[in-house]
């Protein structure tokens, strides 16, 4: 994705926080006619969607989306989305720590690592994070990052066989899934929200 596409700014957070979604992913299905099933991921990795309109309390808080809609130009620009559920190298009412999670093991002359996080034990899904939060990265070993990328460097490379690892807060790049806005105010404030989807982007 082309630098120039992405915005990096974050989506409201307090917003973000009541939105509703979560990961997707695409499976095909094929059944035999003995009643076999043979399935197909046609995605390597997950894809989160989410509508903001249900983290909306206010007026206050539709105005707010509304002026972050406008400047990113509908679905032309990226931006930080915060996951509620999902946003931290732990669990999300844990503090991240330098042991979370390992993302690579030092051979002697490697310098770079890129920030991951395994889901699961039997076969580890394991994904890339490239927008930590700045100040929350916690390396085994004092490393630069990169906010933009996700990518640890270290000053002198990790010896054979060390594993390293880090605890982190991170967003994900995101845009609208919409290049248009309906918004009743006479429904809002009845209780009825406008819907608002964002949709994960890859890099």
């Amino acid at each position: 994705m082309p630098p120039s596409s992405f915005h990096d700014v974050g989506f409201p957070v307090d917003i973000a926080f009541g939105a509703s979604g979560g990961p997707e992913r695409r499976t095909e299905i094929v059944t035999l006619g003995s009643g076999r099933e043979f399935r197909n991921s046609r995605w390597a990795d997950a894809r989160r969607r989410f509508d903001a309109g249900y983290g909306i309390r206010t007026l206050d808080d539709l105005y707010e989306v509304i002026s972050f809609f406008e400047e990113r130009r509908g679905r032309l620009y990226g931006f930080r989305f915060r996951d509620k559920t999902d946003w931290k190298s732990c669990a999300p009412g844990q503090t991240p720590s330098p042991a979370d999670q390992t993302i690579g093991i030092g051979n002697g002359s490697t310098v770079n690592f890129q920030l991951v996080k395994s889901y699961g034990l039997m076969m580890p899904y394991v994904r890339r994070i490239t927008r930590p939060v700045a100040g929350s990265v916690r390396p085994s070993v004092a490393a630069d990052i990169d906010l933009a990328t996700g990518m640890l460097t270290f000053a002198a490379p990790p010896p054979a066989g060390a594993v390293v690892a880090a605890g982190f807060a991170f967003d994900l790049p995101a845009r609208f899934d919409t290049d248009r806005l309906v918004i009743s105010l006479s429904a809002f404030e009845a209780g009825e929200i406008p819907s608002i989807p964002v949709v994960e982007i890859a890099e």
